[in-house]
Formats: C-alpha cells, structure tokens, sequence
C-alpha cells in the first residue's frame, strides 16, 4: 500500500508542514545544531503529523496555521521521547541509522531530548488553545505510565491480555488518539467529533502497536530486530500471552506461574514460547484481535467525514495493519 494514494487529499497541507517542521531543527549552538541534523534524519515518514492534518481536513475541508503547530508538537513530543528512550535502552539504532548517543554521547542526547521537548511545549503554547496544551500535558503522563506500567508487569506479573492492552493503550494508542483529538480541536470541532475522532486514533493505535509486537515473533533484517527481542527485554506480547493462557502443556503452565513472579526467561524458553505461539495459534489470535479493533474504529469515524477523506482514514489504518516493518 502506498502512502501516496493517503497522502493525496493533504498532499499541499503536508509538504507545507514538513517545510515549517524543517525550520525547527536549527538553533545557534553548532554541537545542537549537528544533533539536531542527526535527528532530523531519524524523522521517517511522519505518521503521526499526517493523521493530524487527516482529522483536521476530514472535519473543517481545511488545515490551519494551529493545525500544523498541533502537529508539530506531537512529533517533537514523540521524538523527544524516543531520544530518552534510547538512551534507557541502549539501542544501537534508530530507523536504520546510528543512535544519536551512539554517534554522540547519553549527555549529548538527553540534552537534545530536552531541547526537542522544550520546542514541543513552544509549539503547543503557539496554538493558543488551552485544550491542545493540557492535552499535551497529560500525553506525556500517558507516556511514561505505559513504559513504567510496563516495568511493573515485567518484575511482579500480571501478565494478562486487560494489562497488555492498558499498556498499549499509554504507551502507543495515546499518542495516535492525541493526533486525531489535535486535528479536530485545531479546527474547532464540537466535544462529540473530538471524542469521536480521539477513539479512532487509540483504536488504531491498539492495532498499529499488536502489528508491531508480532514482528518479535520472525526473524527479519527488514523490520531491524532479531527474533524474541521483546521477549528479552521482559516484554510478554499478544500471541505469547495467547498461548500461555490457553495451553495446558505442562512447559507452558509452569513457565507462566514463574513469569508472574518475575521470572526472567532464558533463550531456550524463549524459542520454545516463540515457536509455540506460532503452532498454537497465538499469531492468529493477534491478527484477529487487530481486524476486531479495525472493525470498531470505521465505525466510530463520524458520517460526516467526506468520502475522499473517509477511504483516506481507512488506508491509513489498513497500512498501518499491513506494513511490514
């Protein structure tokens, strides 16, 4: 699917915001300056500033100066985000290149990270609307709950499918609902197409986040991480959870009972949880969690959305479904 045929009812819209959102790279520090350039690298394809102006042009026919300050703020708050979370993680890598605090240093990029958030909040402020700011507010809370819920989970268990989805739900479906409230708040929608345009962006990105944890599960350099990587990292996914609530092979019962108290699993467990997740239907399950959210966000899409507009929602959703990395 190509992000073209999406992009066609905002295609001036969005070349113009990635010319504004250009210009917020530049500061008269030349060492932030050349982070700033490695980071403007790392941007991919701006999904999230692209749905904003979807929602706003699929209320009002039109994007607005606040529009694109909306957006702005989102990615900036999104990026700043994946600076720190770099650094937290010590990944190598981002989106294919060198992490900023590989090339640099954990100083360095926490500081730009810093200086990335510090530009978010200044977009936000430029809106001037103080809904767009409290909700800015509250998704860097959403933010860090999920990845601190998630902490949790992986050191005194509760792994089940309610907490995996909550997780998601901070971490990842805030972020898609926060784009979706900005671009209709940005045009002046009544409380209703808000709402209802905020529960299409967490609904996608419940699937956009199940999507992403199933590319753990098959070893491929095209999504840029090995087989069980989240598994490593402590991180029960959807199919895995699946299987382990299900089966009742002895294996399975009792590597769940020392999971829910804070197990750490070895490789060996790890490939058989993989496999057995494949083989017991844990990968379906996922896929078909994904088409129930999908079936439930078309239809919370307000009636009155234009047609052109509406099968531009949808693709997006379906890309972000069946992309393959």
């Amino acid at each position: 699917m190509s992000l073209t045929t999406i992009l066609q009812p905002i295609e001036v819209e969005f070349t113009a915001f990635k010319e504004y959102y250009a210009t917020l790279f530049r500061s008269n520090v030349p060492l932030l300056d050349r982070a700033l350039l490695h980071v403007s690298r790392t941007s991919g394809k701006m999904m999230r500033p692209m749905l904003v102006l979807l929602t706003a042009k699929s209320v009002a026919g039109t994007v607005c100066e606040c529009t694109n300050y909306a957006a702005a703020a989102l990615e900036l708050l999104h990026t700043a985000s994946l600076l720190h979370d770099d650094v937290v993680d010590e990944s190598p890598m981002r989106r294919g290149l060198p992490s900023l605090h590989t090339l640099f240093s954990n100083r360095i990029a926490i500081l730009a990270g810093d200086y990335v958030f510090s530009s978010s909040l200044q977009n936000a402020a430029l809106t001037k609307n103080v809904e767009i700011i409290e909700n800015l507010s509250v998704l860097g809370q959403s933010l860090s709950k999920g990845e601190l819920l998630q902490l949790q989970l992986q050191h005194k268990g509760g792994f089940s499918e309610e907490n995996y989805i909550e997780v998601i739900r901070n971490k990842t479906a805030s972020l898609f609902a926060t784009c979706c409230r900005f671009g209709a708040l940005s045009v002046g929608a009544d409380a209703a197409i808000v709402d209802a345009f905020a529960r299409f962006g967490e609904l996608l990105g419940i699937c956009f986040q199940i999507k992403d944890d199933i590319f753990d599960y098959y070893d491929s350099e095209e999504v840029g991480k090995p087989t069980g990587s989240d598994m490593r990292e402590g991180k029960i996914t959807l199919p895995a959870l699946y299987v382990l609530n299900n089966c009742d092979d002895p294996f399975v019962r009792g590597l769940f009972s020392k999971l829910n108290e804070g197990y750490t699993m070895g490789d060996e467990e790890i490939d058989s949880l993989i496999k057995l997740s494949k083989e017991g239907g844990g990968i379906e399950y996922a896929l078909k969690r994904i088409e129930d959210f999908r079936a439930e966000a078309l239809a919370v899409i307000p009636s009155s959305v234009p047609d052109e507009l509406r099968e531009a929602l949808t693709l997006y959703l379906d890309f972000a479904i069946s992309r393959n990395k």
